[in-house]
């Protein structure tokens, strides 16, 4: 695993401010917490007027609080979708309110017995410094986890989603082909990985020569193709000489139709996100294809399943044993991209978008 460390300048609405002199744990304990919240819903793509950096008392704990400090924060799709008010499988997040995220925290005060100060625990703090909280929700860090940014990742949700999409929703059979699009994230890249595991010819989509060759030489892809070549779709055909078995679709857009045409017979394809949509603000130009779509859909029998990970954490023992074991022996290869500093999430966020990060999108916001 190679980590790439990222320092993005606030800008616009953010105003950067000093981290908490003897904020550190075990100094004297914090009156003052930093937080992120939503200034305003974007109209397309976020921008940083659409954040509000804040800072405000931290209250004194009463019985069975403890004080959580963030360490890391997981910067994810889908928090787009929590950014608008439309209907969704989760309630937006409210104007004016701490932006949501999940995070792996220290206790960094407790008067709670099922806490001790220094724990380090998971938690869904959402992007601020510190939070105050009655114990509901957080879990100590599992021992088997080598590294606690690891609970956020490879080990934690996007791990999860990948391992739940690929085996239980992809049924993958030995020699088969899967291919997946960001190839390189912190989903697709496992996706990949684990097919080849299974037997599987794993078949890469990125953003750039640099990522599709990481995908082939590192993750051990079989082939990887840049979806900003413009001869993508031939090149797609090429690298799946006997069609796609197992599509896992995280992505859409321009790859969704390069990957339609080479589905087999009973296909499937698992689907977790649409990140290319999420800033949409109409529908896309062009003719109505939901007809064609749907006749090759029925045709080839494909099975396309939705899917949302809270529905499947009865799996996460499961996944935390493969997954561990996996790394352990060297298998899974697992890349991070950490930037600096709370008050360069809004900006570190803005290019999840844009494909600017290489990894696992992370913010390291304490030692």
């Amino acid at each position: 695993m190679s980590t790439r460390r990222q320092f993005i300048a606030s800008s616009g609405a953010i105003v950067g401010t000093s981290l908490l002199a003897g904020a550190a744990f075990g100094a004297a304990a914090p009156q003052i917490n930093r937080r992120i919240v939503l200034a305003k819903r974007p109209d397309g793509d976020p921008t940083p007027a659409d954040f509000r950096l804040e800072e405000v008392p931290i209250p004194a704990l009463r019985d069975g609080e403890v004080l959580l400090r963030t360490v890391y924060l997981s910067l994810d799709p889908y928090m787009r979708a929590r950014m608008s008010d439309a209907a969704s499988y989760a309630a937006p997040t409210e104007l004016n309110q701490v932006m949501v995220g999940g995070t792996v925290s220290r206790i960094a005060a407790s008067r709670n017995p099922r806490f001790k100060e220094g724990d380090l625990v998971n938690s869904y703090s959402g992007w601020q410094e510190y939070q105050v909280s009655n114990g509901m929700g957080i879990t100590p860090l599992d021992a088997r986890i080598p590294k606690p940014s690891y609970a956020l990742g490879v080990l934690g949700m996007p791990g999860l989603t990948a391992y739940v999409g690929t085996l239980d929703l992809g049924a993958p059979k030995p020699g088969e082909t899967l291919a997946v699009a960001a190839a390189t994230g912190a989903v697709g890249s496992v996706v990949g990985q684990i097919a080849k595991i299974k037997g599987l010819r794993a078949v890469g989509i990125a953003g750039g020569p640099e990522k599709c060759s990481y995908a082939v030489k590192e993750l051990g892809f079989d082939a990887c193709i840049d979806h900003r070549d413009a001869d993508m779709p031939r090149l797609l055909k090429d690298a799946c000489p006997k069609g796609i078995d197992v599509y896992f679709e995280n992505v859409g857009g321009a790859v969704w139709d390069a990957v339609v045409p080479l589905l087999n017979t009973h296909a499937r394809v698992p689907l977790c996100g649409l990140i290319a949509q999420y800033n949409a603000t109409r529908l896309p130009p062009g003719p109505d294809r939901s007809s064609q779509l749907m006749g090759t859909f029925l045709t080839k029998q494909v099975k396309v399943q939705g899917f949302i990970i809270s529905t499947y954490y009865h799996r996460q023992s499961a996944f935390i044993a493969d997954m561990s074991t996996w790394l352990k022996e060297g298998r899974i290869k697992y890349r991070e991209d950490i930037t600096q500093g709370l008050e360069n999430a809004p900006q570190a966020f803005m290019g999840l978008f844009k494909g600017s990060n290489f990894g696992k999108l992370l913010v390291q916001v304490s030692e």
